[in-house]
């Protein structure tokens, strides 16, 4: 299955190794779930991972950089070509909505579930990173 991964996932990764969104990144790939990504989302994920604030200790930008280009190497690229804004409170997690919808993703993982109440008539829900690994485990 396809998954979009929201930006807050990757800097929790990126900030602590002991939660569940660190857990989750490093799991990819594997077999039950594929990230998809758009060109907006991976310019987003540039733009935010790459700010100081965000680098783990003791890295680089250029380093952060490289994992972001590890993961879009595994990640389904997906081409929009439609628009469903506005739906959400936040614009910017529009990009999420229609990459999950034109991508056919089920989840969208985030720590802001509450952004994502009206996806629910897109077929999409969304899930926290400890919920789809939980998702994950007990699928056969």
């Amino acid at each position: 299955m396809r998954v979009v991964l929201d930006t807050c996932v990757l800097v929790s990764a990126l900030r602590s190794n002991r939660g569940a969104s660190f857990q989750l990144v490093s799991l990819i790939p594997h077999p039950s779930f594929q990230i998809s990504l758009s060109v907006g989302l991976y310019t987003e994920w540039c733009d935010v991972i790459s700010r100081p604030e965000h680098l783990p200790p003791g890295k680089t930008t250029p380093q952060a950089i490289a994992f972001l280009r590890y993961l879009a190497s595994q990640a389904h690229l997906q081409n929009i070509h439609f628009l469903w804004r506005p739906c959400l409170k936040d614009p910017d997690d529009d990009m999420l909505l229609e990459l999950a919808v034109a991508a056919g993703c089920p989840y969208i993982i985030t720590h802001n579930i509450r952004d994502f109440a009206n996806t629910k008539p897109f077929g999409i829900q969304a899930l926290t990173p400890r919920d789809f690994l939980n998702l994950i485990a007990h699928q056969p």
